[in-house]
């Protein structure tokens, strides 16, 4: 099967020849050229160059055009700031008074030089891998995007005391995601991932999230024309799967300290599970440690399909060894044949 051919398999429900394998990464292209992070993101043809020397490197099933979440920022007027050995960061909030919120409205994504930098890189790698590889795009969704535009404390005040501008924000990072999402599905992009963390139940209750960024949610998957992943960046996921469920998305990212078994029993035949190996602990794995690690993965979350071998995360920290990566993909590829080892499969 090609790559493809084995993650759509995979989100029908169904076995495919072996257990696809996610590598979300992102900075390591970085290392792959020899080229300081920030000046890897600042020009789309590095990331092309890194996105596919990483696919050859460790045969992987998906290539991830994300650069990082602070580019959205940008696009509402913030800045990024830029680490030696990290993910890049989102300076300032933009919004510096909710008042202005009643009268803003959505940036376009082609005025915004960061987004147009993924959408040039998302077309240079559809040239190279066409349809045999998935790429996946990303977006911010609508509920968690405010956490860049606001603030975390000036968005829960929002929240809690101003439920007619919350509710206005919701409209316009509706409007922006997307937007932002279809210009990467009509750039190359075959499915998007919307990270929500907000969305957990570790960060808000189920009952707000219901009532605040489940409709934001629904209301923005209805409008991507792709399948969609949602992502809760580490968050458990367990408690808000029916709710995920009816915003139409089809996969979820699963937190690095949950139940693999629980949560695809249910999650079964509703929703594709990803995960869910520790990216922050899988910077010092030895060959065992990993090797473990791959295998109990497998062993819980792919019998029957509908399983996808990634991390918790949604990004692999910088610190993570090439030889921890190249260790995760061999052991996928030799102990994620179906039918897996001891029956499962």
């Amino acid at each position: 099967m090609t790559s493809m051919e084995r993650v759509l398999t995979a989100l029908s429900h169904r076995e495919p020849d072996r257990v696809p394998l996610f590598l979300l990464l992102t900075m390591h292209g970085a290392r792959e050229l020899g080229l300081s992070i920030e000046r890897y993101f600042s020009d789309h043809e590095h990331v092309v160059k890194g996105q596919l020397s990483m696919l050859k490197r460790y045969g992987h099933d998906c290539i991830y055009s994300f650069f990082h979440a602070s580019l959205e920022a940008e696009a509402w007027g913030g800045c990024t700031l830029f680490s030696d050995d990290g993910p890049p960061n989102a300076g300032a909030p933009p919004i510096r008074d909710p008042e202005t919120i009643g009268t803003l409205a959505p940036p376009r994504v082609l005025d915004s030089p960061g987004l147009v930098r993924v959408l040039k890189a998302q077309e240079g790698l559809r040239q190279a891998v066409g349809d045999s590889v998935p790429i996946v795009g990303v977006v911010m969704a609508p509920f968690s995007l405010p956490v860049m535009q606001l603030g975390f404390e000036a968005y829960l005040d929002l929240m809690f005391e101003r439920p007619e501008l919350m509710q206005r924000l919701m409209e316009l990072n509706s409007a922006f995601c997307s937007e932002w999402a279809n210009a990467q599905l009509a750039a190359g992009a075959h499915a998007i991932c919307c990270f929500d963390p907000l969305a957990s139940p570790r960060m808000i209750s189920p009952d707000l999230y219901r009532c605040t960024g489940h409709p934001a949610a629904s209301e923005t998957m209805a409008r991507i024309g792709a399948p969609t992943a949602t992502h809760l960046a580490s968050g458990p996921c367990l408690g808000t799967v029916d709710d995920l469920v009816s915003t139409g998305t089809a996969m979820v990212g699963v937190g690095g300290e949950e139940d693999l078994a629980e949560i695809k029993e249910a999650c079964r035949g509703r929703l594709t599970v990803l995960g869910n190996l520790n990216g922050v602990r899988m910077r010092s794995w030895d060959e065992e440690t990993a090797i473990a690690a791959v295998r109990s993965a497998i062993w819980q979350g792919a019998p029957g399909g509908g399983f996808i071998l990634s991390d918790q995360h949604g990004e692999i920290p910088w610190q993570v060894p090439e030889r921890t990566l190249q260790l995760i993909a061999d052991t996928a590829r030799g102990y994620g044949r179906y039918p897996l080892p001891g029956g499962r499969g």
